[in-house]
């Protein structure tokens, strides 16, 4: 599995998968707002659009998404957080209301970050990788997220084990249950079969910018 994301999802309560599923139009100018607003810190250029497809941006850029209704999508490496609990309190300060989502994954690792606040109280935050074990496990866990912590979806090949292969160290593949959480928490998926059913991220547009930090002015600058 080659997916990753580090990403956060601003929606109404218990609204984001179905906000997703109409297809919003990307509002360009408040996404490029927001994007000033949140990244005061960097200069940015625009560059080509992105696309729900791929929230894993490099260091040096920045996705954002501003839709109707309030839904918003961010993807940027502030996000990938081995302890999503220690989101920046700014972040969090933008939602006004809205739920808060923080989805992350890294194949390289098999490691797996989800979160969820709502007035600003954290309801789950879960890190997990087999290298580390369970980095974080706060809240109560998601419904879909039981039959995975029951060993109903096992990492293991029966066929590995017998021969010899050392088992998983997890009772589930990490970037399988971050897979099962994009498509309950926000109604599509990045592996597997195409499903008809679910929302095709690449169809979803997100403004692109090239991020640099800003340069302090040098204190003989500021004597002109």
């Amino acid at each position: 599995m080659g997916a990753k994301t580090w990403m956060l999802v601003y929606a109404d309560a218990g609204q984001a998968r179905a906000q997703l599923a109409a297809r919003p139009a990307l509002d360009r100018p408040e996404s490029a707002r927001v994007a000033a607003q949140l990244f005061a810190a960097d200069e940015l250029q625009p560059l080509a659009d992105g696309n729900l497809g791929w929230t894993a941006p490099p260091d040096e850029e920045l996705l954002v998404g501003c839709f109707s209704g309030g839904l918003t999508v961010l993807a940027a490496k502030e996000f990938a957080l081995d302890r999503p609990s220690t989101l920046e309190a700014r972040f969090l300060a933008h939602a006004q209301g809205r739920d808060v989502f923080l989805h992350a994954m890294h194949s390289a690792a098999d490691w797996l970050a989800l979160a969820h606040w709502r007035d600003g109280r954290l309801l789950r935050a879960l890190s997990v990788a087999p290298d580390d074990g369970l980095i974080e496990d706060q809240g109560t866990r998601w419904a879909f997220e039981l039959p995975f912590w029951d060993g109903a979806h096992p990492a293991d090949d029966p066929d590995e084990l017998a021969a010899g292969e050392a088992p998983y160290p997890l009772p589930f593949h990490p970037l399988e249950l971050g897979d099962a959480a994009l498509r309950e928490l926000f109604g599509y998926h990045l592996e597997g079969l195409v499903d008809a059913r679910l929302l095709e991220p690449e169809s979803l547009p997100l403004l692109r910018f090239k991020r640099k930090a800003r340069r302090k002015p040098s204190w003989f600058s500021r004597l002109w």
